[in-house]
């Protein structure tokens, strides 16, 4: 799962990218693109792994991108966005970082301090992106068609579907609310659309605010949270035993790193499911929906090749009862087929022969 965090300049969208990853940057240094993979926090992984004692624990990960801003002019964001759009269009979700706290000591981008006016320009830079890769598609086809082809039903089919997105986009709309067919998402999958990314938007405000509500910016934006990026990427290189009483000062319950996570998971879709046994005990994302036997080929394609079953209990239940053997004497594990829909917290034992 790949996160992109964009913002304008000064937004404070490196100071998120460092609260969330551990990592550091130059705010001296020209920009670039830079790469964090962090562990999905799973307290449940805590538990099996005393149940188990195995010689591996895994974590499910996450991948965020921190994409440059660009000059801190509008032309000079507008440049900067615009030259990092294929790296975004390989990202599944975006994190929208806006300024919304006053600091005296970093300078304002265009003298303002406007979050929602932020988001707008941000949002039109998308809108963009995708109108520039649609119309230039449409006109290709169109040419085409002029021409006898054994791909003209393809093309045709094609060219409907992107008139469609171009008339939403024209009208400041994303083309997820157009692309609601599955097979119109598989004809034009290949665009990978900007506006068809679920969007989180993260407030950046000052410690004052930090534990207020946050306010949505956006009727596209799936989820808004409120963090101080300054504040949370000194927390973040913390010794861990140290970043207890800061949060608390703060009146923060989650550090920035597991609120995002937190976010990115419930706009996209997604669950963890459970392994464990005395080699290893592992976390597995897959999206909310999947059946036992999609869930078996994220372990290994012969798992989901040669299924018979899956043996199943709720992490709950296995809690309740302490654990395998008295769940099992409980009646609560279960042999799954392979339609079964696997819930966030399913531990998952996969029988199958190949």
């Amino acid at each position: 799962m790949k996160v992109a965090i964009v913002g304008l300049p000064l937004s404070g969208k490196s100071t998120v990218f460092d609260a969330v990853t551990g990592m550091a940057h130059d705010p001296a240094a020209m920009p670039d693109i830079r790469h964090g993979t962090v562990h999905v926090p799973d307290a449940r992984l805590e538990y099996l792994t005393r149940l188990c004692n195995p010689k591996k624990v895994t974590e499910a990960t996450i991948e965020f991108v921190d994409i440059p801003g660009g000059a801190a002019t509008e032309a000079g964001a507008r440049d900067g966005f615009r030259r990092a759009l294929p790296e975004i269009r390989l990202c599944e979700a975006l994190a929208v970082v806006v300024r919304d706290h006053d600091a005296p000591t970093v300078p304002m981008y265009r003298d303002r301090i406007d979050p929602a006016a932020d988001l707008r320009e941000i949002w039109d830079e998308l809108i963009f992106g995708d109108l520039d890769s649609v119309t230039t598609r449409i006109e290709r086809l169109e040419r085409a068609l002029k021409k006898p082809s054994k791909t003209r039903d393809h093309e045709l089919r094609e060219l409907e579907a992107l008139r469609r997105c171009e008339t939403a986009l024209e009208g400041g709309e994303p083309v997820s609310g157009v692309l609601t067919a599955d097979e119109d998402r598989r004809l034009l999958a290949s665009f990978a659309f900007l506006t068809q990314r679920p969007m989180v938007v993260v407030r950046n405000v000052s410690e004052d605010h930090v534990a207020g509500p946050a306010a949505p910016l956006s009727e596209h934006a799936a989820q808004t949270i409120a963090l101080c990026a300054s504040a949370e990427a000194e927390i973040a290189r913390l010794d861990p035993d140290d970043r207890a009483a800061f949060l608390e000062d703060l009146r923060i319950e989650l550090p920035a790193r597991d609120r995002l996570i937190q976010a990115c998971y419930e706009v996209m879709g997604m669950v963890s499911f459970l392994t464990m046994g005395p080699d290893e005990v592992r976390a597995w994302t897959i999206r909310k929906g999947s059946t036992a036997v999609e869930a078996a080929g994220k372990i290994h394609s012969d798992l989901a090749r040669g299924f018979i079953r899956a043996e199943t209990v709720s992490y709950d239940d296995l809690v309740a009862h302490a654990d395998l053997r008295g769940a099992r004497a409980a009646g609560k594990v279960r042999q799954e087929g392979k339609t079964y829909v696997v819930a966030d917290g399913d531990i998952l034992n996969i029988k199958f022969n190949v």
